[in-house]
């Protein structure tokens, strides 16, 4: 894969991110770009001009001029102390998201970085050398300055960093891996610190997760309206085209085709009930509004991976080195927190298909899809969990971006907390996958009781798979070992119900 600096998507952050046999370099034109750059910093330098980031302090600190001789200690010291973060690390596929983000920013070459530090970081990256990156510490401007501090105490050979699935001393692992560290020059540690890399690495991996279990509720959703004897005719196209959302339009069709042919749907057909209850008849509504809005941050995450943004900026074609604020987090916070609200809507609505696949007031089932009801309590307590779920969901919801706190001596007074809504997000795109992971289960669970008939087709292949992974329950059992065994293969449920789609 090459890095340009401007045409990375989520696909290409996602294969990185997940593959590190994927190998990255840089296009032909990087390397030219970023002399003219130094070349803008370097000639500051000889000047003696004072320019932010160059050879001043930083924040609060910025009135203090860094003699010559002082430079390099600047830029070591501002990385050692702003590495502070906290928590848990970073997973292995967050970091290496990182690493490449920051590497295509690098490469638009408007830090003002030397060549060195940007092939250093693709080379650390290559190598899978992973920097120890704690997960909390960050508001999210000027950026994720904690987080990125950790990657570039790694690459200075400081730190700690995993090889080859150990967790070592930075330059234990570098030396293993045999590679340099970075001696840092003017203006490369701020280069390395400001930007929003943090928050689109874990953001932008738990997007991609949502965009697969989109997708995954409408099967599910499928599944569950057939085994409820629900109807598809809430699904007409000229409905949808009478509020011609595209999220809304999609999943209509998408119902539409999953359900095609079903034996069970096909035997009710002439039955007295009218409508469905919402959570079956609005799926196009609702599974497509969350679409929209995963949709709308996907946009926001691709422009911010192939954006500068640290600070200040060097531009070549007038020389000028200008201060502003693109590592403010506000784009991908807002973007990241309606894709929360987005996925506890997501849940919830799947949740309440659950609640009605078990309970005999509002099904034509079993209850608690029980062999014995009373002997046997059934599925009882799969409904529980994803309540559960969704209660942790709505407050995962509240939205992080509007609770700025001031730092920096209020010389950085309102923040993104951007990073606080990509965790937040990783947290609930994980609820969403096991609450569709039991419902899942619930619908397949639900589907035998309906025998001789069959639902469609396409269904039919899904049950059947979900079957080999969850058997249909003839007396009760730990339903965790089932729950997870279905959640660790939704992607093949997803590759499994995609298959002969029109």
């Amino acid at each position: 894969m090459q890095l340009s600096g401007y045409h990375l998507t989520l696909q290409s952050v996602v294969e990185v991110a997940r593959r590190p046999s994927v190998r990255v370099e840089l296009a032909p034109e990087v390397s030219a770009r970023l002399a003219e750059a130094r070349a803008v910093v370097t000639d500051i330098l000889a000047q003696g001009r004072t320019v932010y980031g160059v050879n001043t302090g930083f924040g609060r600190l910025s009135s203090a001029t860094i003699p010559p001789t002082a430079l390099a200690e600047l830029q070591v010291n501002l990385v050692r102390s702003h590495a502070c973060g906290v928590g848990k690390p970073l997973s292995e596929a967050e970091t290496r998201a990182m690493m490449l983000l920051r590497a295509n920013v690098l490469a638009r070459g408007l830090s003002g970085a030397r060549l060195v530090a940007l092939e250093r970081l693709v080379a650390l990256l290559n190598a899978g050398v992973h920097p120890i990156i704690p997960e909390k510490g960050s508001v999210g401007a000027s950026g994720d300055l904690a987080p990125l501090a950790h990657l570039a105490l790694t690459l200075i050979g400081e730190g700690e960093a995993r090889f080859q699935g150990e967790r070592l001393p930075s330059a234990v692992a570098l030396k293993r891996a045999g590679l340099q560290p970075l001696t840092l020059e003017a203006k490369e540690g701020l280069a390395l610190l400001n930007g929003t890399q943090a928050m689109c690495a874990v953001g932008g991996l738990a997007l991609a997760q949502l965009l697969e279990l989109a997708e995954l509720a409408d099967v599910a959703g499928a599944l569950s309206l057939d085994a409820l004897h629900g109807t598809v005719a809430a699904f007409d196209p000229r409905i949808h085209a009478a509020r011609p959302h595209a999220g809304q339009i999609t999943v209509a069709a998408r119902l539409r085709d999953l359900l095609a042919g079903s034996e069970i749907m096909a035997s009710h057909r002439e039955c007295p009930r009218v409508q469905d209850a919402y959570s079956l008849r609005c799926m196009p509504q609702v599974h497509g509004a969350a679409r929209d809005v995963f949709e709308f941050a996907r946009r926001t995450l691709e422009t911010e991976f192939n954006s500068a943004t640290d600070n200040p900026l060097v531009f070549t074609d007038t020389g000028d080195v200008i201060s502003g604020g693109n590592f403010h987090g506000a784009p991908v916070a807002l973007a990241l927190d309606a894709c929360a609200m987005a996925a506890a809507t997501l849940g919830g609505i799947a949740e309440r298909r659950i609640e009605r696949l078990l309970n005999p007031d509002l099904s034509e089932l079993p209850a608690f899809l029980a062999r014995q009801p009373g002997t046997q309590s059934g599925l009882m307590m799969a409904q529980v969990a994803a309540a559960a779920l969704c209660n942790e969901n709505m407050g995962l919801a509240h939205p992080a971006s509007v609770g700025s706190l001031p730092t920096g001596a209020a010389k950085e007074d309102f923040v993104s907390m951007g990073m606080t809504a990509a965790l937040k997000l990783r947290a609930a795109a994980d609820n969403v996958a096991n609450i569709l992971a039991i419902e899942f289960l619930a619908a397949t669970q639900a589907l035998p009781f309906l025998r001789p008939r069959r639902t469609s087709p396409r269904l039919q292949r899904v049950e059947d798979f979900l079957h080999s992974l969850a058997p249909p329950l003839e007396s009760d059992a730990p339903l965790t070992p089932c729950i997870a065994a279905i959640r660790e293969r939704l992607s093949d449920v997803l590759a499994v119900a995609s298959a002969g789609a029109s």
